[in-house]
């Protein structure tokens, strides 16, 4: 989205889908307050559902993985806090546009390393993957256990600068578009090899 915008307020999800049905929109900001937080992250699933082209950014009044979870899953274009600042926001958008969801990194590093946890401890070997070169591979390992790139850093005594030229030969040796995908593509592949050894023993805004 370019230039000026015109925004269109509606309250609750009836007068939101009325309004959209009437004329098309580029985006659907949607502020879910703490009042049947359950009910009102359901609705943006419906939204969602009701109009595939429209990139809907969700706030959250809550900080809840359970409820960011359900909305990015089900195609929901982003999220993140309420108050967040016009620069932020503008990047988010950006992020969006070019076909990717915004998490925050918060909310990405938590769901990464909430996936990890389902990998038994042996599976984490140095498992090679690949045309990736030794230090990549341990990034990428880091990576899919939800360390930041602060903490792989420190423990591979390197610079943050460094690991992030290293994520950034990794995403194009992966064809992976960011942390995420290369995160779960990673996990696959340990839980893939996993497995095989096992099986050898026995209030809404609008803007156009």
């Amino acid at each position: 989205m370019s230039g000026r915008a015109e925004l269109t307020r509606t309250t609750g999800q009836q007068e939101t889908l009325d309004q959209l049905a009437k004329e098309p929109y580029d985006y659907c900001f949607v502020y879910l307050d703490e009042a049947q937080f359950s009910r009102k992250v359901e609705d943006v699933v419906a939204l969602r559902n009701a109009h595939a082209n429209l990139n809907i950014i969700a706030f959250p009044y809550l900080r809840s993985q359970t409820a960011g979870i359900r909305m990015l899953s089900a195609g929901v274009n982003a999220q993140c806090p309420p108050f967040v600042k016009a620069e932020q926001l503008s990047l988010i958008m950006s992020v969006v546009e070019s076909g990717e969801i915004w998490g925050g990194k918060e909310f990405i590093q938590s769901l990464i390393a909430q996936s990890a946890k389902n990998i038994p401890e042996e599976h984490w070997e140095q498992d090679e993957l690949g045309s990736l070169s030794e230090r990549e591979n341990a990034v990428a390992l880091l990576v899919s256990r939800g360390s930041s790139n602060k903490v792989i850093a420190t423990q591979m005594n390197i610079t943050e600068r460094t690991v992030k030229a290293h994520l950034t030969a990794i995403y194009k040796k992966l064809a992976v578009k960011d942390r995420l995908a290369l995160a779960l593509l990673v996990q696959q592949h340990i839980k893939s090899h996993g497995s095989a050894d096992e099986t050898q023993s026995p209030d809404q805004l609008m803007a156009h």
